[in-house]
């Protein structure tokens, strides 16, 4: 597993984890014309002209073409990018939480004529493409019966891994749970929420990180490290996760 130095910031993060990037912090945003753009992997890719620069954007797919004008924010810059839909590499691209194109949400609703804007959604984002890690206050879990769920022999619950996160910080342990959120792909690893039943929110799921692929309702006895407080940028901060060494789904 590559140390977490190479793809972060090591004043930012000091566990490790597979990453194929460099996360910096986060800026507020930028805006300008759109000089080059191409989809892949459920990403758009703009070249954003912002008459000083040009710099690389991606968020999910919308739609925009070469002379529009694009506004950004909550960017979180990547260097040495590899995108795998593209096969190519980005020295330097921002990841885009939120996004207009002429001064419009692309992927807002059509709603019919006067109909006035619906709620604070009109001015964000639509549906985030398969692999993208949710947004802050966008994740939503879906109904999973625990029932008959039995924590792993030996090992820790959900909710015994936040009560005792301060002494468990960096050891190894063995948790069973049930897989609420699956993001594939993202920047190397599958990041995976599992919950058991135990705790109360926020203190009931937990992030593991895995190269093993699973699906929403999957049981699966993860084994790997406690992490905590780690902030990814664009708003992607864990007070506790699990850097996955193994994943079995059961």
């Amino acid at each position: 597993m590559k140390n977490i130095a190479s793809v972060v910031a090591a004043t930012v993060f000091a566990m490790s984890l597979l990453f194929c990037g460099t996360a910096s912090a986060q800026q507020s945003g930028f805006s300008g014309k759109v000089a080059e753009t191409t989809n892949g992997g459920g990403y758009t890719y703009v070249l954003v002209n912002t008459g000083t620069n040009k710099v690389w954007a991606a968020a999910n797919q919308f739609p925009v073409k070469m002379g529009d004008t694009v506004a950004t924010s909550d960017a979180m810059l990547m260097n040495d990018f590899h995108s795998k839909a593209l096969n190519r590499d980005f020295a330097a691209i921002y990841f885009v939480g939120n996004l207009t194109v002429n001064g419009a949400n692309p992927n807002a609703p059509k709603l019919p004529p006067g109909h006035p804007a619906i709620g604070a959604g009109a001015t964000t984002t639509g549906d985030l493409p398969p692999g993208h890690p949710a947004l802050p206050g966008k994740m939503e879990t879906p109904k999973i019966d625990f029932t008959g769920l039995q924590p792993a022999k030996g090992g820790k619950t959900v909710a015994d891994v936040y009560a005792s996160s301060a002494s468990l910080a960096g050891q190894s342990v063995t948790i069973r749970g049930k897989v609420v959120k699956y993001n594939a792909d993202i920047l190397g690893k599958n990041w995976i929420h599992i919950q058991d039943g135990t705790g109360t929110a926020p203190g009931n799921d937990l992030l593991v990180t895995s190269t093993v692929a699973t699906k929403v309702g999957d049981t699966v006895l993860v084994t790997g490290k406690v992490a905590l407080n780690q902030d990814f940028g664009g708003g992607y901060k864990y007070a506790v996760m699990i850097e996955g060494e193994r994943l079995t789904v059961e």
